[in-house]
């Protein structure tokens, strides 16, 4: 991709970001969208198919600048607990913006369930790949993946939980550091 077509395709995460966060998934238009980025609908499309893989690219792409931000933030002694303090803080900040947390979540329902094969490995998605890094695994086997993809996915059930206030932000996070002791620790 070209430094013009990156910078087209922040443009248009951004704007879709902030119109989620305004409006929530079922009042953002795509035509919308493409006006607040200010690309033609049919480049909005290219990019993005659909709305429900716009929103997923919107939560991935959130998922990298708050994982950008926090680089070389202070390693702690135990890898397992920093783990968890960055699940617990992504939740922290993606729950900023309910609207948008909310447009990304019933996204990831809708992708799961349409013809668009937007689907990612979670072990090599960003998410993925700060974990990896957190716990210093260079050599990734099949145990190593399973236990990202379990932690990954337990940490967004418990993200939807809180979400649709079926738990509270303080239950969330001791679920998320009992998770990473028990999925991590060896």
């Amino acid at each position: 991709m070209s430094s013009r077509q990156l910078a087209r395709r922040v443009g248009i995460l951004r704007a879709a970001s902030e119109l989620g966060a305004r409006e929530g998934l079922a009042r953002v238009q795509m035509h919308d969208v493409a006006k607040e980025a200010g690309v033609a609908i049919g480049t909005l499309y290219r990019y993005f198919p659909s709305k429900p893989y716009l929103f997923m690219a919107v939560l991935e792409w959130h998922i990298e600048q708050f994982l950008g931000d926090r680089a070389g933030a202070g390693e702690r002694a135990d890898p397992v607990e920093e783990v968890a303090q960055t699940l617990v803080a992504l939740s922290g900040k993606l729950l900023e913006h309910p609207l948008l947390a909310s447009a990304v979540a019933l996204s990831s329902f809708a992708e799961y369930a349409s013809a668009v094969p937007a689907r990612i490995d979670i072990v090599e998605s960003a998410l993925g790949q700060a974990i990896l890094g957190l716990l210093g695994v260079r050599d990734v086997g099949e145990t190593e993946r399973s236990r990202v993809r379990l932690l990954v996915y337990g940490w967004w059930g418990v993200f939807v939980a809180v979400l649709t206030e079926e738990i509270s932000t303080e239950q969330a996070e001791r679920d998320l550091r009992l998770a990473a002791r028990l999925i991590l620790t060896p």
